[in-house]
């Protein structure tokens, strides 16, 4: 599966209905984003089972901002409609491959009730 382009009008329902979504904060302007978008690419078609949205940030200012967005590319992952990573700058292979299966693996539930003891 190929990468989504989110949008302020599917991007809580792409979230809500899927099990992991991961967002690459991205605009043409940036080299650090072009240089990821191929990495990205080749992680969605080695999983075909996770969700890899991609939102352009000068198209979707909005949905950037309310994000907190403010360097670009950022990868932001999303389990059971949980943030539960989100970093700026591009990745190399190695290292998305290590964001996807941290993701694949976390208890979303235990880190949620760990989160509330806090």
């Amino acid at each position: 599966m190929s990468t989504i382009d989110l949008t302020a009008e599917n991007f809580e329902r792409t979230i809500a209905e899927n099990e992991i979504v991961l967002v690459d904060f991205w605009a043409a302007w940036c080299g650090p984003c072009r240089m990821f978008a191929p990495i990205y690419e080749q992680a969605a078609e080695t999983n075909p089972d996770l969700v890899f949205g991609s939102i352009d940030t000068e198209a979707e200012q909005a949905l950037a901002a309310a994000a907190q967005v403010s360097s670009i590319p950022t990868l932001m992952v999303f389990k059971q409609g949980h943030l539960v990573f989100a970093q700026p700058g591009a990745l190399p292979a190695p290292a998305l491959d290590q964001v996807i299966q941290a993701a694949r693996d976390l208890d979303i539930d235990a880190a949620l009730a760990a989160q509330k003891e806090q």
